[in-house]
C-alpha cells in the first residue's frame, strides 16, 4: 500500500465522516444517550458508514482499473455485516435475527476458503475433520464479531483494538499479508474517528454498523493466520493459535467476563449494561483517552511476555 493512496483514504474518510454526520445531524438522526452512555453531547452513529464508504469508493476506483488491491469477494460478508449492523442502529434489531445472519456470512467466508481446518496444537488437536473446521469456524466468527461489538463503550476503544490487531497480524507476517492493502485502508479510513470520537461535542461513534464491519474484518484475518498462508518473521515464531488469542485478548476477556456476570445475575448474556472492564477503568481514570492507552498498554505487555518467554523456551 503506497503512500498516495493511504493519504487518499485518509483525508477521503475525514471527508466522508463529516459530510455524513451533518446529514444525519440535519435530518435530526442523533444517537441517544442514556444512563449507559459514555458522553452527555450530540453525537451521530456514523463513524461505520464513512469506514466502509472510503473501503467501498477506493477498491471501486481500483476495480474499474483492472487492479486488485486484495480479494474484492470479501465485499459480500462484509457487506452483509455492515448492512445488519447499521439497520441495528436505527432499529434494534432482535439478537437471534443477528445470530442467524452472522452465521450466514460465516458460511459465506466459509465457502470464500477462510476457515480453520487446523488447531495448531490446541487441545492435542491439528488438522481437523471438515464438519468441525466449519463448525469451530462458525464459533470463533460469532465469538470475535461479538467480541468487538461489546467493546464499543468508551470513545476510541474499538477502532483502537481493530487497528492494533490489523497492525500485529501483519507485524508479525514473514511479509505483508494478501489482506494488508484491505487493512491498511481500514486503518486510514479509522484514523480520522479519533478526532471525532474525542471531539468535546457533534461526536462521530462507529456504531453497530461499524463494529460488524469491523468485528468481521478482524475475524476474516484471524482465519487467514490459522491458515496455510500466513507465516511468521522466523524471529517471531510462535502457536498461531496462542497468537490468534493474544491478537484479540482484551475483547475475549471481556466478552467471557461480562457474560459470566450477566448469567450470574440472571439477565440476558445481551442485555446491555456497564460492568464492562472498560466501564471499570473509566470509572477511576475519569478519562476516555487515558482509559484506552491503559487498555492497550497492558494487552501489548502480556503479549510481549509472552514472547519473550516463548523465545526462552524456544
Amino acid at each position: 500500500m503506497n503512500a498516495p493512496i493511504t493519504i487518499t483514504a485518509l483525508v477521503l474518510s475525514f471527508l466522508l465522516h463529516f459530510g455524513i454526520q451533518k446529514v444525519f445531524i440535519r435530518f435530526k438522526k442523533f444517537d441517544n444517550f442514556n444512563h449507559r452512555s459514555s458522553h452527555k453531547t450530540l453525537a451521530t452513529r456514523t463513524g461505520g458508514i464513512g469506514v466502509f464508504a472510503t473501503l467501498f469508493f477506493i477498491s471501486l476506483f481500483f476495480y474499474f482499473q483492472n487492479i486488485d488491491l486484495f480479494d474484492y469477494s470479501l465485499f459480500i460478508p462484509l457487506g452483509i455485516m455492515f448492512v445488519v449492523g447499521v439497520y441495528d442502529d436505527f432499529y434494534n434489531a432482535d439478537f437471534k435475527l443477528k445470530f442467524l445472519l452472522q452465521i450466514i456470512v460465516a458460511k459465506i467466508l466459509i465457502d470464500q476458503g477462510y476457515l480453520i481446518t487446523n488447531y495448531h496444537g490446541l487441545f492435542g488437536l491439528y488438522e481437523v475433520p471438515w464438519m468441525l473446521a466449519q463448525l469451530s469456524t462458525v464459533f470463533v466468527f460469532l465469538v470475535v464479531v461479538n467480541a468487538v461489538n461489546f467493546i464499543d463503550g468508551i470513545d476510541g476503544l474499538a477502532i483502537t483494538e481493530v487497528i492494533k490487531a490489523i497492525l500485529l497480524i501483519e507485524f508479525f507476517s514473514e511479509g505483508f499479508s494478501d489482506l494488508a492493502p484491505m487493512g491498511f485502508l481500514l486503518i486510514s479510513s479509522m484514523l480520522p474517528l479519533y478526532y471525532f470520537n474525542f471531539k468535546k461535542k457533534r461526536k462521530v461513534f462507529i456504531g453497530d454498523g461499524g463494529s460488524m464491519l469491523l468485528g468481521s474484518t478482524v475475524a476474516v484475518y484471524l482465519f487467514y493466520v490459522l491458515g496455510n498462508q500466513y507465516h511468521f518473521n522466523p524471529q517471531w515464531t510462535m502457536n498461531k493459535t496462542l497468537f490468534a488469542v493474544l491478537v484479540v485478548l482484551y475483547p475475549l476477556v471481556d466478552l467471557l467476563r461480562v457474560i459470566v456476570i450477566r448469567i450470574k445475575n440472571g439477565n440476558s448474556p445481551f442485555q446491555p449494561d456497564q460492568n464492562h472492564l472498560h466501564h471499570k477503568v473509566n470509572s477511576y481514570l475519569k478519562n476516555p483517552f487515558f482509559s484506552v492507552t491503559l487498555i492497550t498498554f497492558v494487552s501489548l505487555f502480556i503479549l510481549c511476555a509472552v514472547l519473550y518467554l516463548n523465545s526462552l523456551g524456544g
